[in-house]
């Protein structure tokens, strides 16, 4: 199977371009299972979650099929009427990463500014949280508010803009899509613990542990998308299609000498 080696700088899309490729010529045919996660990964030169990103992003497209406990199967090859992700459409990880940057600081301003209306606040957002697990819902809306509280407290107007338009990307179809696999109620009760952790930080008014709390809230987040896949793949065979590592070794190379 001719995949090319991506650079690591590049996102998730031009993974997904060399994959859509290969299924419409046929390389990939009508439901053959894709080589593991891992495996493209090492095939093509680039992380386990841009490769995901990827495999999300034809789903989305409806080329392929994730099926649990059996892998990423080719569906079609010309889907009818599915959607097609804007070019600027950015990956969950990217997204999350870029509020990992700007939450954490304002997180730890937070602790120096916070009231007692301010903590109230807070335990309102994770009381809601709560209430719509009870309901048999994601807790999205009470997700968005704590993390929009939280830059409340630290009482910049741009930055409050900002978190608020980069939390509103789990509306993508990218993102939607990878919640619906990946998050549940078991992930969803370690995020409400950890936005715990991130109010008693700031209630405690220390700057460096809402940081870190922040930090480690967002990372775990990171963390739950990239290791749901695992018993997915250990039960898939290999794909007889997969070229041998020696000639992906040969491509690789090539590609880096040319870049």
């Amino acid at each position: 199977m001719p995949l090319q080696a991506v650079e690591p700088r590049r996102l998730y899309r031009q993974i997904a371009d060399q994959l859509r490729s290969l299924i419409k010529s046929g390389e990939l045919a009508l439901g053959a299972r894709l080589p593991a996660e891992r495996d493209l990964a090492v095939q093509l030169g680039v992380s386990r979650p841009s490769v995901r990103e990827a495999l999300i992003a034809l789903e989305v497209e409806g080329l392929v099929e994730v099926r649990p406990g059996s892998g990423v199967h080719v569906l079609t090859r010309q889907p009818v009427g599915a959607k097609r992700l804007a070019p600027n459409t950015f990956g969950p990880f990217e997204i999350i990463r870029a509020r990992q940057l700007i939450e954490c600081e304002l997180a730890a301003v937070a602790a120096s500014r916070a009231t007692r209306a301010h903590i109230a606040g807070l335990r309102e957002a994770l009381q809601l949280m709560d209430a719509e697990l009870a309901g048999g819902t994601m807790p999205i809306r009470g997700d968005r508010l704590f993390h929009m509280r939280v830059a409340e407290i630290a009482g910049n107007g741009p930055l409050l803009r900002t978190i608020g338009e980069l939390f509103d990307e789990r509306n993508n179809p990218l993102f939607e899509q990878m919640g619906q696999h990946f998050e549940n109620e078991k992930s969803w009760r370690k995020a409400i613990a950890e936005h715990r952790a991130v109010i008693s930080a700031i209630a405690s008014r220390k700057p460096r542990a809402a940081r870190a709390a922040m930090h480690a809230h967002l990372q775990h987040s990171q963390e739950r998308f990239a290791d749901a896949w695992p018993a997915l793949e250990r039960r898939a065979p290999s794909v007889s299609r997969t070229p041998s590592k020696p000639a992906l070794t040969r491509r690789a190379a090539a590609a880096r000498a040319l870049a």
